[in-house]
């Protein structure tokens, strides 16, 4: 896949996400810079960041208790893999069905070009 074909791919994720987050799906992410690079590229609903001085574990139970579902989108390095997978496996545990779509979209689309949500709109902004 060209750089052409796989921005094509990461606008139609992005396009999909931020119709998702409208409706109220929330989208976690790692920390403000995150938020307000989803900001940027025009996303308007319910955003949480994990990186609040909260455990992982608690902010899992808040984002159950609040929103019921989520698009989990921590950054496609080695860290933000880890933390997809726990946060995917600690949702699933408690009944419910997280979203990694979007996450998955933008890893294939944007690596080797950038890492992490943050420097999304650098690219596609």
């Amino acid at each position: 896949m060209n750089r052409e074909q796989r921005y094509a791919l990461a606008y139609r994720a992005l396009e999909a996400g931020i119709e998702q987050n409208a409706e109220g799906s929330v989208i976690l992410v790692e920390g403000k810079r995150d938020e307000i690079a989803l900001r940027n590229l025009g996303f308007t609903g319910p955003i949480e960041k994990l990186n609040r001085g909260w455990t992982v574990d608690r902010v899992v139970v808040y984002i159950v208790e609040t929103y019921g579902e989520c698009m989990v989108l921590m950054d496609w390095d080695r860290t933000g893999g880890r933390l997809q997978k726990k946060l995917m496996d600690l949702m699933i545990g408690l009944d419910i069905k997280p979203s990694d779509e979007l996450r998955r979209a933008l890893s294939k689309a944007m690596k080797p070009d950038t890492m992490c949500v943050e420097a999304l709109p650098s690219f596609l902004g």
